[in-house]
């Protein structure tokens, strides 16, 4: 036995050999262990990797995932993966959370809009309750009230009454519409900065409170709120638009009017839509950038448009398959409530319907079906909104993580945390960090 064979060094003991694959030695320095004599011919052991030209025998370790075997040398079959621990190569990112960080595949973007339900359903269902829900079913079944009592008052009055109360019911008709837009319109912009926050903490680990999470986007409730109705006011216009020409056109009376009141509403109808597609995708990101950087309006519309330049394609179509997901669920759970809906509407009211009549039958039938309905969507709707927001919140992440790096600030994060460092937002860009920790981050 040579001298190298028995070296060993200072401190340490025969037992704290190392494993055969231990590592490559240092510069300058001959392997210590393994070698055979002068002149002969080394034999594998195992674990380690058969020279140039020879092929692996049984029971040798393969090349390390992510490494091609030596020159010369040719995978073999049959052989065992290494041990867990046994050589260092690739280690998957950390998944504290929500999960992993790192850009995200397909699979983790569609399955962890569905995990956050799971995960902190409190948040998650409750905030869709309190914020989308109970306030839809509250205006829903108050406007079918008052509408099924103007109804009624234009069927019973007397005909020379009958222009103000139609007039009455109309203008009815339109408060009620308008209310129930601002309503949805307001509190769907809330449950979308408790989801957007609510997502991005538990990506690292946190599980917060409502009310935790209500204090975190308490500041940015305003730009919210103020992004949803101009964005929804905007479309409206647009849609009104081509509606006041398509009108104007066809009261021309002449024949040219109608062909091009139809033209303009064929092509602007098919204008429109690839427009709202473009838009949309463009301007998802807002409200993620208004809750999570902090950003004002404008800049949170600024930032939106780049961070989705170039990723186009792939953020449409995650909505959109994701949309698509939650459409077939919703439809399924509601269309049987839907169908109960008018059984119980008929029991209320098997003859008055049919024959037209109006009065207090009719109008429990109303509210029956509408109360049924209205809970059923209310509810479901809710859900469907927490994943899509959810979904949205996740590729503004994923977006930020392929195109600025975000994955190592979140990593940094949570080591960070839990070595107790002072730690910051990660969210936040480096140029509107503060100089102590954000609201609702801890400082170590």
């Amino acid at each position: 036995m040579s001298d190298d064979e028995n070296w060993q060094a200072p401190g340490s003991s025969g037992a704290e050999r190392p494993a055969p694959d231990g590592g490559q030695p240092q510069w300058g320095q001959q392997p210590q262990w393994g070698q055979p004599p002068y002149g002969q011919q080394p034999q594998p052991q195992y674990g380690q990797q058969p020279q140039y030209g020879q092929q692996p025998q049984w029971g040798q370790q393969p090349p390390p995932y992510g490494q091609q075997p030596p020159y010369g040398q040719q995978p073999g079959w049959h052989q065992p993966y290494p041990a867990a621990g046994a050589q260092p190569g690739w280690t998957p990112p950390p998944k504290p959370g929500l999960i992993p960080l790192r850009p995200l595949t397909l699979g983790p973007l569609l399955a962890a809009p569905f995990q956050a339900l799971r995960r902190n359903p409190r948040v998650t269902v409750g905030a869709s309750l309190l914020l989308y829900s109970i306030p839809n079913i509250v205006v829903s079944v108050g406007g079918v009230a008052l509408l099924a009592f103007l109804a009624g008052r234009v069927a019973s009055g007397e005909l020379s009454d009958q222009p103000a109360l139609q007039a009455g019911a109309i203008g009815g008709t339109i408060v009620v519409g308008v209310l129930m837009l601002v309503i949805s319109t307001v509190f769907g912009a809330l449950l979308q900065g408790v989801i957007v926050a609510d997502v991005a903490r538990e990506s690292v680990g946190d599980k917060l409170t409502f009310g935790a999470l209500w204090r975190l986007i308490r500041g940015r409730i305003g730009a919210l709120i103020g992004w949803t109705m101009l964005f929804g006011l905007a479309w409206i216009v647009a849609i009104a638009l081509v509606t006041g020409i398509v009108v104007a056109l066809a009261m021309l009376g002449s024949e040219a009017g109608t062909i091009g009141a139809v033209l303009v509403g064929v092509l602007g109808g098919l204008a429109l839509i690839p427009l709202a597609i473009w838009i949309n995708t463009k301007l998802a990101m807002v409200p993620s950038a208004i809750v999570l950087e902090r950003l004002p309006l404008l800049a949170a519309v600024a930032r939106s448009w780049r961070l989705t330049t170039g990723y186009f394609w792939r953020t449409f179509g995650i909505i959109l398959l994701v949309g698509v997901i939650v459409y077939a669920i919703t439809q399924t759970i509601a269309i049987p409530f839907t169908i109960l809906g008018g059984i119980l509407g008929a029991v209320f009211a098997p003859t008055s319907i049919s024959s037209g009549g109006a009065g207090t039958q009719v109008l429990l039938s109303q509210l029956s079906v509408n109360v049924v309905s209205s809970i059923v969507t209310a509810i479901v709707g809710a859900i469907a909104s927490v994943i899509q927001t959810a979904a949205v919140s996740l590729l503004y992440i994923d977006l930020r993580m392929r195109k600025e790096g975000l994955d190592l600030e979140l990593v940094r994060f949570v080591e960070g945390r839990q070595t107790g460092q002072d730690v910051r937002d990660p969210y936040l860009p480096p140029a509107h960090q503060p100089a102590s920790p954000a609201p609702g981050w801890p400082a170590g």
